[in-house]
C-alpha cells in the first residue's frame, strides 16, 4: 500500500480535506486490479493492443483484441490471418491499452497502458494462457485449437497508470509483478450502488468525522478497496474528495460491511449524533 497522495501539485492546488498518510493502494496494485477485472469475461475482456505496422512501415498500428491474465502476463488468442499477428511476426515491441468503461468525461476514469514484446507461447505457458484465456472469454472456446490461432503473452516492461485527473505515474516492472489484484474489486460495485442508494447519512458522518469538513452534502462513495474506501462531497464551495480508511485490510464484502458499520458508529460517536 502506499501514503502517496494523488492529487495534482503546483499553483491553485487546495490542502485536502483528509490525512492523506492514511493507507491507500499503490499505482501498481490499482493497475493490476483495473487490468485483471477488465480481462474477466464479465467485464469483456478487450483493450487495445497497438503493434508496430509492416505498412505503413513503422506507424504505431490499433487493433480491437480481447485478452486474458496469465499471472501478470496478458495472453491473446490471435489469428495468423491477423495484421497485429503479422506486425508483431516481424517487430515484437508492443503496448497494450486498457481502459475502464462507464458513463460522463472518460478522461476522469482509470486506464493502465502495458508495453513490452509479445511471442507466441509453448509448451507450460501456452497451456497456462489457454486456461486463463478461456476463463476470461468462454466463446472462444470453438475455435482456440483451430490450426490458424495461436496464443501469445505480452512480457511487461513498462506499465503507466492513470487513475483520473491527478493520479498518474509510471509504475517499475517488478513492482508490477508483485502487486496484488484488489480482493474486493469483484464486489466493489454491489457496495457502492448499496451505499449510495440507502446510506447517504452514514457516509456524511463519516466524511464528517474523518476530515476537515464542516459540511457534507450530497455524498457519494466512488471507490471501495481493501484499504479503505473514497467519498465525494459537496463542501457548498464545490466537490471535494474524502478517503476514510479501514481499520484493517477487507477482502469480503462481510468484511466490508463490518468495517462500513463500524465506521458509521464511530463518527456517530465522535459527533456526539444519536442516530444515523
Amino acid at each position: 500500500m502506499s501514503s502517496t497522495h494523488d492529487a495534482p501539485k503546483g499553483r491553485g492546488r487546495r490542502e485536502a480535506l483528509y490525512d492523506t498518510d492514511i493507507p491507500t493502494p499503490t499505482h501498481a496494485e490499482r493497475a493490476r486490479t483495473l487490468v485483471a477485472n477488465m480481462g474477466a469475461g464479465a467485464a469483456g475482456g478487450t483493450a487495445t493492443l497497438c503493434t508496430v505496422a509492416r505498412e505503413p512501415e513503422g506507424h504505431p498500428y490499433g487493433s480491437f483484441v480481447a485478452y486474458g491474465m496469465s499471472g501478470s502476463m496478458p495472453v491473446f488468442l490471435v489469428s495468423h490471418l491477423a495484421e497485429h499477428t503479422r506486425n508483431m511476426l516481424v517487430n515484437d515491441r508492443v503496448s497494450l491499452l486498457v481502459a475502464e468503461p462507464g458513463t460522463g468525461d472518460p478522461l476522469a476514469r482509470g486506464r493502465v497502458t502495458l508495453v513490452g514484446t509479445c511471442a507466441q507461447l509453448k509448451g507450460d505457458a501456452e497451456k497456462a494462457a489457454r486456461e486463463a484465456y478461456l476463463a476470461a472469454n468462454p466463446g472462444a472456446s470453438y475455435y482456440v485449437d483451430f490450426k490458424d490461432f495461436s496464443l501469445w503473452g505480452l512480457q511487461v516492461s513498462g506499465i503507466r497508470y492513470i487513475g483520473g485527473y491527478g493520479r498518474m505515474s509510471w509504475v517499475e516492472s517488478s513492482d508490477w509483478s508483485a502487486a496484488a489484484e484488489d480482493p474486493i474489486a469483484v464486489s466493489a460495485s454491489r457496495i457502492l450502488a448499496h451505499m449510495n442508494g440507502d446510506h447517504q447519512k452514514a457516509m456524511a458522518l463519516m466524511c464528517l468525522a474523518n476530515s476537515k469538513a464542516t459540511t457534507a452534502v450530497d455524498v457519494k462513495m466512488t471507490s471501495i478497496d481493501t484499504y479503505g474506501c473514497e467519498m465525494s462531497i459537496d463542501t457548498g464551495e464545490g466537490r471535494r474528495p474524502i478517503r476514510v480508511a479501514f481499520s484493517a485490510p477487507i477482502k469480503t464484502s462481510k468484511e466490508a460491511r463490518e468495517q462500513l458499520v463500524a465506521l458509521t458508529k464511530a463518527a456517530r460517536a465522535q459527533l456526539e449524533i444519536d442516530q444515523v
